[in-house]
């Protein structure tokens, strides 16, 4: 493994021990940083940290991504909230196919999280270089098949 990668997993480990622990004593920040390298001793051992189970190499794209990603989500949140306290609860389920532009498994699982975390959309499956979208109702559908997200997740992934 090399050394960028291992920092990143031995400080990963660290900060999520600190956050869950809440504890700031010497001895216990030290035993929780000797917890973080002896579980990456482990893993290296049992080789089982690998490129897409922790992919630092998504990490500056990630900055760029999350937030817009948010954007979205409080926007699609902000729609559904309107569509369930209309009387008339005007909905038009929608199942629509939408092509992906992502080269690895990791971007397409993240295209199409990023689709089922929108409010009002779920993706239902993915098959090849498709993923099968339900939405709540078409506006959301044409939404999803803008292609807007699926460029950016594009971008995010880095290869294109």
């Amino acid at each position: 493994m090399s050394p960028p990668r291992t920092i990143s997993v031995v400080a990963t480990l660290f900060v999520f021990w600190v956050v869950m622990s809440g504890y700031f004593t010497p001895f216990l920040l030290s035993m929780g940083l000797l917890s973080a390298l002896a579980i990456l001793w482990f893993a290296h051992r049992m080789d089982v940290i690998d490129h897409e189970g922790h992919p630092i190499h998504l990490g500056r794209s990630a900055f760029e991504y999350w937030p817009w990603l948010l954007k979205e989500i409080v926007k699609s949140a902000w729609d559904v909230s309107r569509i369930i306290v209309d009387p008339a609860l005007p909905i038009s389920p929608t199942m629509l196919r939408v092509k992906t532009s992502q080269k690895t498994p990791i971007g397409q699982v993240t295209y199409a999280n990023s689709i089922t975390l929108t409010p009002g959309t779920i993706s239902v499956a993915i098959a090849g270089d498709e993923i099968l979208v339900h939405a709540l109702t078409r506006e959301g559908a044409m939404g999803v098949a803008d292609g807007d997200m699926d460029r950016r997740v594009t971008a995010f992934e880095g290869l294109s």
